[in-house]
């Protein structure tokens, strides 16, 4: 049995040093990709951005305050995306079995490909090679027996570099690194582990798995075996989506509810565009809500609220997601101003299970209005038409998530 095998690839501050290569006048001096209002976040940062302590989901009012001097430039998705695209279409070369993350980073299982392509290293050696000679772009790379550790090592290999851990060195390897390296360790679980006395992972690993049973539950005790380097979890080069969503952050608090079902209209089309694109359709419908109201310090400090319902019929209708959300923003009841909206479906079965649409008399004419609307978004974009009550909705970043059934050029 071949030991395993995983490689880790990240492109480096990947909006960012697009943008520096299409633009020399960029190159050597911070930039930020992102809004740059009074709510714009940044998305991406060069290196010299990062010198200064500007990072990536950082408001773009505290980025200009660390950085005076920042360059703001607002990306654009289509040129992002088709570099995406042929940046996965190298990494699969070395292998079928990729798993992207995002537009920018992927795991590669290289187990049992020794015999065709040599030692783990060579292969990252000629990935990195080919990615910065098709592209112009750097690409870090880890390599490890799991993911977890693939992927910090990637981290810690940045900014263009590689480093690779041996089976036998994960323990210590892992072990004077920060408990929060450890996935799942967000900033709460941080602090409660720090409060606990155990700041590095190694401290983790050594402690009585009784004791981490008693303070942290069965929690603690799966940390301990991360922290051990035990990650059983596959690179999986597919998985079924299991929701879709879009959101938007607005330049100013919204209180208007036309304003509001305007913008659910937009999300909604969107969805349902990318459903039918994937031969999907739905069956829950969730509204999401962020208030206006800041209850705790950081873009985590206001309320959230979200309202969901369950459709008869699946549906990919872009006209029936938007009359669900706006029954749902209906029943929300709001008497306060809201900061972010966002529509998702979930329940995703096959559009060839061949079930009966929920109105039978018009779906046809349904149908073929969706099918017209499919046709226009490929030839000229997804803004090239929408409805006519339709809202524009502009986000304050650009997301590196990989959107399913998302076009490929405008997404």
């Amino acid at each position: 049995m071949h030991p395993r095998v995983v490689l880790h690839a990240d492109m480096d501050a990947f909006y960012a040093s697009i943008e520096q290569r299409d633009h020399p006048e960029l190159r050597g001096k911070p930039v930020a990709v992102g809004g740059d209002g009074r709510r714009g976040v940044v998305s991406a940062a060069s290196y010299e951005a990062r010198q200064f302590g500007v990072h990536s989901a950082m408001s773009s009012v505290e980025a200009r305050r660390r950085c005076p001097e920042l360059i703001f430039v607002p990306g654009s998705m289509r040129r992002y995306a088709a570099e995406s695209k042929r940046i996965f279409e190298i990494f699969g070369r070395f292998t079928p079995a990729v798993q992207g993350l995002s537009l920018d980073e992927a795991f590669l299982d290289l187990t049992g490909t020794e015999r065709l392509w040599g030692p783990a290293r060579g292969v990252a050696l000629a990935l990195r090679r080919a990615v910065r000679e098709e592209t112009q772009l750097p690409v870090s790379v880890g390599i490890a027996p799991v993911k977890m550790v693939a992927k910090i090592a990637s981290d810690l290999a940045k900014p263009d570099g590689l480093l690779e851990v041996a089976p036998g060195d994960v323990a210590d390897f892992l072990a004077p690194l920060p408990v929060r390296r450890i996935w799942g360790v967000g900033p709460v679980a941080e602090q409660r582990l720090l409060a606990a006395g155990y700041a590095t992972i190694g401290a983790l690993v050594r402690a009585d798995p009784r004791a981490l049973a008693a303070r942290f539950g069965p929690w603690g005790v799966a940390l301990a075996r991360l922290g051990q380097g035990r990650d059983l979890s596959e690179v999986e080069p597919y998985r079924d989506a299991v929701s879709y969503s879009e959101e938007n952050t607005f330049a100013d608090d919204v209180s208007s509810p036309q304003v509001l079902e305007a913008a659910l209209i937009t999300h909604a089309e969107s969805v349902a565009q990318r459903l039918r694109r994937d031969r999907l359709r739905a069956r829950t419908v969730v509204l999401k809500l962020k208030l206006a109201r800041r209850v705790a310090p950081g873009p985590r400090g206001y309320p959230l609220l979200t309202r969901r319902t369950t459709l008869p019929v699946p549906t990919d209708d872009g006209a029936l997601l938007a009359h669900t959300a706006t029954r749902l923003l209906a029943r929300a009841a709001l008497r306060e101003p809201v900061r972010l909206l966002g529509v998702g479906v979930t329940q995703l079965i096959s559009a060839d299970t061949g079930q009966l649409a929920l109105f039978p008399t018009r779906g046809d004419r349904r149908e073929r209005l969706n099918r017209a609307l499919d046709a226009i978004a490929d030839r000229f974009g997804s803004g090239a038409i929408v409805r006519g009550d339709a809202r524009p909705a502009a986000r304050a970043g650009l997301s590196l998530q990989r959107k399913r059934g998302a076009d490929p050029v405008d997404r």
